[in-house]
């Protein structure tokens, strides 16, 4: 087992060095010559940064204390996204959130980069305590970092790191493009929508007379507009929002029981069980009437936007809704649940929901508005049709999102055993693994 040297970031790195803006209002300093890297581009970046969202020009890299960084570096942010690092492969110049670190003779780049990642939850407590939590040049520098004191061992365990890094990019681009083509299947079903041979409709412009004009645009000629409450089981609570104040608290939740269902749950691709929060039976009888179960859709009161929708799953128990959400039981001979959770996420809605809480600094919608809002509804038969088309591209994603997932927890599982040296990597891959 090779030993461990302990030390910090500042004595591992050959040197550090921050970037710097030009001045704002000279248009001159701004261009596309030269990629421009900003906090923006490492909080959306994973391991690698290929493209920037803005450019300077060679004006600008002169009047300011940017620089040109020509060869790979980790790029370490130290403002609003703290302690998240990067590594470039195109040439660049940073801001002064950003300071670049070169590696020296005794680390390895990738492996510098995995370590600086593993200790991101944990930098916050080298941050000056302001107004906003940021990092400096000085408290980088004193960062504590671990490394083999076997370049060899680093790079091997840098390796394994990236190979699963490698599978998550690849399942979050096929996930992506499912998501596209997902967004493109529903413009077609909720404009055109589907004819009895399961084929679409053709487009307005070539077949007019299969279409009709409405408050809500063009929708086919055999389509009409509803209220959502027309859509809810004719009776009292078929639409209902959870449970008020002190009627639902911290204090209640239990590890297990009855689930809890929050905003976070509710997702446009799908329900996700994120809370792994429960109330227990007796509390959950209590709350009877915000009850939700497997069929019933779902949508959230606030966030950005609001009403977010989904169904409830079957591999769910029934569930308790927070304060924030939405439950609607579908009156099974108007509506299908799968079709009506697509529809309050299509433009059409969203449009109304942006009319409801425009100017308002906390977007948020009332049951009363829910209730209110119009659905341009095709006949059952259709909607069957339509959900099918849907489901097929869902399943993939929630396959793949589910995948994502376990990869995830998998890495943050072999971060903690290899980069604390808990878990012994050689510095060579295994006979077996070096045959295939």
């Amino acid at each position: 087992m090779s030993e461990w040297v302990q030390s910090t970031v500042g004595r591992v790195t050959a040197y550090q060095r921050a970037g710097g803006t030009p001045t704002a209002t000279t248009d001159a300093f701004y261009g596309n010559d030269i990629p421009f890297v900003t906090i923006e581009d490492i909080t959306n970046g994973t391991r690698f940064l290929d493209r920037t969202l803005k450019g300077l020009s060679a004006a600008g890299l002169t009047n300011s204390a940017a620089w040109l960084i020509e060869e790979p570096l980790v790029l370490y942010s130290m403002y609003a996204t703290v302690g998240k690092p990067i590594i470039n492969r195109i040439t660049c110049a940073t801001n002064q959130a950003i300071i670049a670190l070169k590696e020296g003779p005794e680390i390895d780049q990738e492996f510098l980069f995995y370590q600086l990642l593993f200790m991101r939850p944990h930098v916050y407590k080298y941050t000056a305590q302001t107004t906003q939590s940021n990092l400096n040049a000085n408290s980088v520098k004193r960062l504590p970092i671990a490394y083999p004191k076997d370049i060899q061992i680093q790079r091997r365990i840098a390796t394994i790191l990236a190979s699963i890094d490698t599978a998550i990019e690849k399942t979050e681009a096929l996930i992506a493009k499912h998501q596209q083509i997902k967004a493109g299947l529903m413009h077609d079903l909720f404009t055109r929508g589907v004819l009895p041979n399961g084929q679409l409709r053709p487009p307005r412009r070539e077949a007019p007379e299969l279409y009709q004009e409405t408050a809500l645009g063009w929708i086919p000629l055999d389509w009409q507009i509803v209220r959502m409450h027309t859509l809810a089981e004719e009776r009292k609570g078929s639409t209902t929002i959870g449970p008020f104040g002190s009627d639902l608290i911290a204090a209640d939740y239990r590890t297990d029981g009855v689930p809890v269902v929050f905003v976070r749950d509710v997702k446009e691709s799908g329900f996700q069980w994120n809370s792994d929060t429960y109330v227990s039976e007796a509390k959950a009888w209590r709350l009877r009437a915000h009850k939700v179960s497997a069929g019933e859709v779902l949508a959230t009161k606030m966030g950005l936007p609001p009403c977010i929708s989904c169904v409830y799953p079957e591999w769910m128990p029934d569930g308790v809704i927070t304060a924030d959400m939405i439950r609607l039981t579908p009156n099974a001979k108007r509506v299908h649940p799968t079709w009506l959770a697509a529809a309050i996420n299509h433009d059409r809605v969203m449009r109304q929901v942006a009319a409801i809480t425009a100017g308002v600094t906390r977007p948020k919608v009332t049951l009363a508005d829910f209730r209110a809002i119009r659905i341009a509804l095709p006949e059952l038969t259709e909607q069957l049709q339509a959900s099918s088309k849907l489901s097929v591209v869902e399943k993939t994603i929630t396959v793949e999102t589910e995948r994502t997932r376990k990869l995830q927890k998998q890495k943050l599982g072999l971060m903690q055993d290899l980069l604390t040296g808990r878990v012994p990597v050689p510095a060579a891959p295994e006979p077996a693994e070096a045959a295939a």
